[in-house]
């Protein structure tokens, strides 16, 4: 969660309603202007002002990596969107390197691009290069992990509530009365990343409250299936009385699946955890790996993203004059409804060739 407590929420609320007034207001003024110049249709006015603010404009992401379903998904939706609107789409992958995610950054501003969309590796590593692109005339959109810093828009998972849910269903499954070990096992993605720190400090607020259960592990994986398998496997060994193990990022936690399933516990430990909600989960799911699942819908994000892109280029506004959040509806996965709550992913052919279309432009008068 970005904001923890009550008067930041609120906060946060009241920058999303000033957003929206400001944007009702640019409208309304548009369409008087249109009546005053005798225009017959508000619609036409609208359009022209939105091509003019959005056609050649360039936004550039720097994800963590692309190849996982999460950032393909982002990347696919900022790449069709922008085709669609005649923006200038770039990406600069670092690859999970830190270094490198601040260099892309550091091309970027230099380039001059209009939005920067970035993928925090951690709170601290990109600060004050976010802070330096606002200052030279960008604007910012951090995704799913937020910095230190706090730029124009986050868009993302409000990871405090995704991490009550979870302990919640653990506790349903293995707390009082069940007659259950009440061991839980939490694997952790980057430990100083915001969407690890903010989930793991809700789950525990949940847990402390139950003194049936008891937290054997809480271990780094830093987003590495192969890591969290191994530390699972041990953790297994150790305690063949686990009752669930709650992780961070769902492709990640996959390997803590397969150990599950593979010392033959799939019927008695709980799997638990969170994600963007690509085809692979889903599958993982009706297999018997994964339980309980909350998805943050990543496609759809990357339409938020692009959305808050969109606004923020036409409000007439300057980098840095608003800091705002759009969390990501949850949905949860299960059994029940695993059978369609995913995203194809890799993209089937008919998806990929809409990133292929050349799209109609009228000219932009005067």
């Amino acid at each position: 969660m970005l904001y923890k407590s009550k008067t930041e929420r609120v906060m946060a609320w009241s920058a999303r309603i000033i957003c929206v007034l400001i944007i009702l207001f640019f409208s309304a003024s548009v369409v008087g202007a249109a009546d005053i110049a005798g225009i017959s249709g508000s619609s036409a006015e609208l359009h022209k002002h939105y091509d003019k603010n959005l056609r050649g404009k360039t936004i550039g992401f720097v994800p963590l990596a692309l190849g996982s379903p999460l950032m393909g998904s982002w990347d696919y939706s900022m790449r069709k969107e922008a085709r669609e609107c005649g923006m200038i789409y770039k990406v600069k992958d670092p690859n999970w390197n830190a270094q490198a995610s601040a260099q892309a950054v550091s091309a970027f501003i230099a380039e001059g691009v209009d939005v920067l969309v970035v993928h925090n590796m951690n709170m601290q590593l990109l600060a004050k290069l976010l802070r330096k692109a606002e200052k030279r005339g960008i604007f910012v959109i951090q995704i799913n992990m937020v910095s230190n810093y706090k730029t124009d828009v986050f868009v993302g998972a409000d990871w405090y509530s995704i991490g009550l849910r979870q302990a919640e269903r653990v506790i349903k499954y293995c707390g009082k009365g069940t007659g259950k070990s009440g061991k839980v096992a939490i694997m952790q993605g980057e430990l100083t990343s915001a969407a690890n720190i903010e989930q793991v400090e809700a789950i525990m607020s949940v847990l402390k409250k139950h003194p049936e259960i008891k937290v054997v592990a809480s271990q780094a994986g830093n987003w590495d299936s192969n890591i969290e398998h191994d530390n699972m496997a041990i953790i297994l060994k150790q305690h063949p009385d686990l009752s669930a193990t709650i992780g961070i990022w769902g492709i990640s936690h996959l390997g803590a699946a397969e150990a599950v399933k593979e010392a033959g516990m799939m019927d008695q430990v709980l799997v638990v955890t969170s994600g963007g909600g690509s085809s692979q989960i889903c599958d993982a799911i009706n297999a018997g790996l994964i339980d309980v699942y909350f998805n943050y819908q990543s496609l759809l994000q990357g339409h938020d993203i692009m959305t808050a892109a969109k606004l923020l280029l036409q409000s007439g506004l300057k980098p840095g004059q608003v800091k705002m959040a759009l969390f990501s509806p949850v949905m949860e996965i299960t059994k029940k409804n695993a059978s369609y709550a995913c995203f194809p992913y890799p993209f089937p052919e008919e998806m990929m060739k809409a990133l292929e279309i050349d799209y109609p432009f009228p000219p932009i008068s005067d």
